[in-house]
């Protein structure tokens, strides 16, 4: 239920299927390499894996505390 999820950032890790526990630099690294293998144009099992690697880079990229604005009363 999507009207459920909490927006904040949690302790609970919300990884790709699959995914390592690599820093977002780490899996940066391995985007670019991918692109740079593959002279700018992704074949369909590259783009998949690149696909993969975006949701990884996503999971591991540091959020900040919270995403909801202050609503202090004046």
């Amino acid at each position: 239920m999507i009207h459920g999820m909490s927006t904040t950032h949690s302790t609970t890790d919300h990884r790709a299927p699959g995914a390592t526990h690599r820093s977002s630099d780490e899996v940066n690294d391995e985007i670019r390499a991918l692109w740079l293998r593959a002279g700018g144009t992704l074949s369909g099992e590259q783009r998949r894996a690149y696909q993969r690697l975006v949701l990884e880079w996503a999971s591991a990229a540091p959020r900040p505390a919270s995403h909801s604005k202050s609503s202090k009363a004046a």
